[in-house]
Formats: structure tokens, C-alpha cells, sequence
């Protein structure tokens, strides 16, 4: 067996090992994703924020599902997309503060935009998996919660 073998061979057993480290289930890389999971949901504080600055534009038109009235209906969603995300990023009561986001986005899929397309449904309905994700796997070793339960 010639160095330049033998050389390929420790190469390809060391990839084969950092692969199956950033693979395992037992590491940091199952943490480091559900902490990426919760970055991605920053995103939807954007549309909370972009509400709570807007409130009252467009308020006589705001769907009402609970039939409690527009102000308190795009009150909940507010409370929802923009309070409980900063919440679920920051991994603080993250499983309280997804339930809040798991209804507000099964209203907007299964109620407000019951009518629209699939492709037209796109964005709630994946937030709802992620939402629905992390309630299953919880807020992961990078999170407040995690550091209070010590």
C-alpha cells in the first residue's frame, strides 16, 4: 500500500467520524438545530411587529373567528407572532409560549384562509410544523429554560 493510500484512507475514516458525530442524535448537533429552529422563527415577529404599528389600519376588516371583535382578535395575534416569538427565540417558556403560535397559525390555515390554495397557505403552514417541532423536541440545551432548570 502506497503513503498516498494509506493517506486517503485516514482522510476518508476521519470525514467518515466527523460525519457520524454531526449525525448522531447524542451530541450537540440535535441542540444546535432546534436553537437554528428557533432563530427561523424570528422571522414571524416581523409580522407581529408590523400589526402592532399598524393596528388600527385595516381594524373594521380584521377576521374575527372567536367572534370576540377585531380589536381583540389582531390583539391575540399580536400577542401571538410578536410577544411569544420573542419568547420561543430566547427559549424562555418555550412550550407555553407555542401554544399561543400553534393556534393562531391553525386559525390561519384551517379558518382565515380556509378557502385559499395550498400554495397560498404556504407560510402558515410552516410555521406550524416548526411550531409543532419544537413542541415535540422542547427548546433544546441552548435556551433559557434550559439554564433555569439547573
Amino acid at each position: 500500500m502506497s503513503i498516498q493510500t494509506n493517506n486517503q484512507t485516514k482522510a476518508l475514516r476521519t470525514i467518515s467520524r466527523i460525519l457520524n458525530q454531526i449525525i448522531s442524535s447524542n451530541n450537540w448537533s440535535s441542540d444546535l438545530g432546534i436553537l437554528l429552529l428557533r432563530i427561523c422563527c424570528a422571522f414571524m415577529a416581523i409580522h407581529g411587529w408590523s400589526k402592532l404599528t399598524d393596528f388600527y389600519d385595516g381594524i373594521a376588516e380584521w377576521p374575527d373567528p372567536f367572534y370576540v371583535g377585531p380589536v381583540a382578535s389582531k390583539g391575540l395575534t399580536i400577542f401571538a407572532e410578536l410577544f411569544c416569538t420573542i419568547l420561543l427565540v430566547l427559549g424562555l417558556f418555550t412550550r407555553t409560549a407555542l401554544i399561543p403560535l400553534i393556534i393562531c397559525m391553525l386559525v390561519i390555515v384551517f379558518v382565515v384562509h380556509a378557502e385559499d390554495t395550498i400554495p397560498d397557505r404556504e407560510h402558515p403552514i410552516m410555521y406550524l410544523m416548526m411550531y409543532l417541532s419544537l413542541f415535540v423536541t422542547g427548546p433544546g440545551k441552548y435556551s433559557i429554560d434550559r439554564v433555569m432548570s439547573k
